[in-house]
């Protein structure tokens, strides 16, 4: 993908080193839910920052568990393809997929607490992954995980090694999701929605970690997030999600800019504006369809404020706009719809 004025290029690299293509998730059985996620497409490229966004519901974090292959038991992906450095982790096998995930792959899951293991020391469970993933004796490992847990900026990380994950505060565990995620030195890290439950000061110490450690060791960031400004802070292009769809797909500078999709224009409608004060907030009608019931055409059709029933109360295609951007709004495809720019400060 092109990018914007101010925002790194990645035009010149080889292949992507994550591509997803057409994926297709359902719930299949007497719950029998199809296209929970239906054709999503995008890549990562090594060093890029790429952002899932959307609002709750729109199938952000099943697109990002499925790449692990950690999607529930009942879900299934249906169709597509998931490529990391050359190789379909849709056809990987279990064994094959434990050697990828904490290895060349990290993850950090949206509630830490929920995630570490309240039964080990957080020394434990960062050393772990790199025994399991290296190799290393126990004492190597924790040797290692005490650098890493200064590397997250932990302070008195030597005795921090031997804390339990209910001694330390929100932003800190969030800080151990990092260090063991980034334990083996992976070349992706996936970041479902890693500030959400920290407060501003801490999502900014998160943001800021993240980004050093992305330039420090060239690593390619996919952000789960439906916080926009950790988007234009932080990312080089975005997929706009909604009802498990692509609703868009461009670069950051041009999806702020110059929305082309009317809901990616109806998300930056929707965030305050400093130069706005005493205003009431845009808001998008209506919410996300339930899985199962979504429209028969464009599925934000029901919220648009610019639909027209003959052209879009039937199924939309991706298509491409100008310079390889991608939107699933037939009349923007068209030249049917222009939307006005949608300039940010």
């Amino acid at each position: 993908m092109t990018t914007g004025p101010g925002q790194r290029s990645y035009a010149g690299a080889t292949e992507p080193l994550l591509s997803v293509e057409g994926l297709t998730i359902d719930l299949p059985g007497g719950a029998r839910q199809l296209g929970l996620v239906e054709d999503v497409t995008f890549e990562v490229r090594k060093g890029q920052a790429v952002a899932l966004i959307g609002e709750s519901g729109c199938g952000k974090s099943l697109t990002s568990m499925a790449i692990l292959g950690l999607l529930p038991s009942a879900v299934r992906v249906s169709a597509g393809s998931i490529y990391f450095e050359g190789v379909d982790l849709l056809t990987c096998g279990p064994r094959q997929l434990r050697r990828i995930r904490g290895g060349p792959v990290g993850m950090v899951f949206q509630e830490p607490m929920s995630s570490l293991n309240p039964t080990m020391t957080v020394g434990d469970q960062i050393a772990e992954v790199r025994r399991l993933h290296l190799g290393e004796r126990r004492s190597v490992a924790l040797k290692q995980a005490g650098q890493l847990l200064s590397r997250v900026g932990i302070p008195n990380a030597e005795r921090r090694l031997r804390s339990y994950p209910h001694e330390m505060s929100g932003g800190m565990q969030q800080r151990v999701m990092i260090a063991a995620a980034i334990a083996c030195d992976p070349k992706l890290l996936i970041a479902d929605e890693p500030t959400t439950a920290l407060d501003v000061t801490i999502q900014a110490e998160i943001l800021e970690l993240l980004r050093d450690l992305r330039r420090d060791l060239d690593l390619a960031v996919l952000l789960v997030t439906h916080d926009l400004g950790v988007v234009a802070d932080f990312c080089d292009d975005v997929v706009v999600m909604y009802a498990g769809h692509v609703a868009e797909r461009t670069s950051i500078d041009r999806l702020f800019y110059d929305p082309q999709h009317p809901y990616s224009g109806a998300l930056l409608a929707s965030v305050p504006q400093a130069d706005r004060a005493r205003t009431s907030l845009t808001v998008i009608p209506g919410r996300v369809p339930s899985a199962g019931q979504f429209p028969e055409g464009c599925r934000f059709e029901p919220r648009c404020g610019h639909s027209v029933e003959h052209l879009c109360r039937r199924p939309q295609a991706d298509a491409v706009i100008g310079d390889d951007r991608h939107t699933r709004c037939g009349r923007v495809a068209s030249g049917d719809l222009i939307l006005k720019g949608a300039v940010r400060g």
